[in-house]
């Protein structure tokens, strides 16, 4: 999967929820941004996110988001700032409900079924978002030149 010139994206094993959610965050920062940007934001990023410890986050909110849009330490965009609050909270219920957010992903058949609802749940998450974000996790996806061209015909 060559999303950007470098390369394939290092792939994870997921231990914990907030290692989905750190994925997820830096496919939401890096919509419409250049990687080189994310990356040398991102340091700080996980500083500023508690190093994505769910509980953590969970105590966060507009004060939080509001303080964010003015450190010049990460990306400030309000909206993708308020995404990941949001979208931590759709992985703590998808969590609850599945047992474990690996069990929500792997009780789809098909990728593009997955994909359809990931789109629907969380918050600036289109296709290229949603790939990496499986890809990176080491959840099936398809062939990246199949899902290239898939998504050239729409």
């Amino acid at each position: 999967m060559p999303p950007r010139e470098k390369g394939a994206p290092d792939q994870i094993r997921p231990k914990q929820l907030g290692d989905y959610l750190e994925v997820m965050s830096k496919a939401v920062f890096q919509s419409g941004m250049s990687w080189d940007v994310v990356e040398a934001k991102w340091p700080t990023t996980r500083e500023a996110f508690h190093d994505f410890d769910m509980n953590e986050i969970a105590k966060m909110g507009e004060p939080d988001v509001e303080r964010l849009t003015k450190d010049t330490r990460v990306i400030r965009n309000r909206r993708k700032l308020e995404a990941i609050l949001y979208n931590a909270g759709t992985l703590l219920t998808l969590e609850k409900e599945h047992g474990t957010f690996r069990k929500y992903l792997r009780s789809f058949d098909d990728y593009y079924a997955l994909e359809k609802d990931l789109r629907k749940r969380f918050k600036f998450l289109g296709e290229t978002g949603i790939f990496f974000f499986l890809y990176v996790c080491r959840e099936p996806v398809p062939d990246y030149h199949e899902w290239q061209e898939r998504r050239q015909k729409k």
